[in-house]
């Protein structure tokens, strides 16, 4: 659990198509860059009620989460507030924040853009490099705006300042077979699993014009004795491979 992420991107133009998601591939990449992994991705309606409700839910699982979309300023930008009702803490004015909205609008931060500096109680703030209206963090959740330019600096900023240490790179080695079916190599997939269990076999199957599996392994330990059972596996059955696969 140390090692991985999660994602929340909040948003019903997402949900009902109107925008695509850009987040998850590079947030993705930036994980696995530094080691992490995301451990899971989801995409939530602008529901004050199911976004408290979910919000509870993953900080009480104590998984770092970044969190995009939701924190402007307008009436359906309910992130912050249910941020603050799942951590138990009331909105208020963030000093700080208001002063980098106010550097940055001058009078025009009043009465509206101001409205993004009111933040859950003791959060602290997440630099934007964009236009100086900060994203805030709580609860190792990290909120930032929806907006890509905005958000992918400002998450690269919390790894490379919060999991500067980074985590060990995850693992993997793998090959091809041909001519054979998932359910012909099930008996030796549910040996291998069961007889190397802190590696995490993969059986991905590709159609085309010949039916080919890339089979392997992923972790953070030695795979080499999981990887040549499978290999010796393989062999023992006349099953043809191609390794290492591309």
């Amino acid at each position: 659990m140390g090692d991985t992420f999660g994602l929340i991107v909040v948003g019903d133009e997402i949900l009902n198509g109107r925008r695509r998601d850009r987040h998850f591939e590079v947030l993705g990449g930036m994980l696995r860059e530094r080691g992490f992994k995301l451990a899971w991705l989801r995409i939530l309606p602008d529901d004050p009620e199911y976004l408290s409700t979910e919000f509870q839910r993953t900080m009480a699982e104590g998984l770092p989460v970044f969190c995009c979309g939701g924190i402007g300023a307008t009436p359906d930008d309910c992130t912050r507030a249910c941020a603050a009702s799942a951590a138990g803490v009331p909105l208020e004015l963030h000093p700080g924040a208001g002063a980098e909205i106010e550097a940055r609008f001058g009078a025009e931060a009043y009465p509206n853009r101001v409205r993004m500096a009111e933040l859950p109680r003791g959060c602290d703030l997440i630099p934007n490099p964009y236009n100086r209206v900060p994203g805030f963090s709580i609860r190792h959740h990290y909120f930032m705006p929806g907006f890509p330019d905005m958000a992918h600096p400002m998450a690269a900023w919390v790894l490379d300042t919060h999991y500067a240490r980074g985590a060990r790179p995850e693992q993997q080695c793998s090959l091809r077979v041909r001519g054979v079916t998932e359910s012909s190599l099930m008996d030796l997939m549910e040996d291998l699993s069961r007889r190397f269990p802190d590696a995490k076999l993969f059986s991905l199957p590709r159609l085309g014009p010949e039916f080919q599996i890339e089979i392997g392994f992923r972790g953070y330990g030695d795979l080499d004795k999981p990887f040549a059972a499978l290999v010796a596996g393989l062999e023992a059955r006349h099953v043809a491979f191609e390794w290492p696969a591309e």
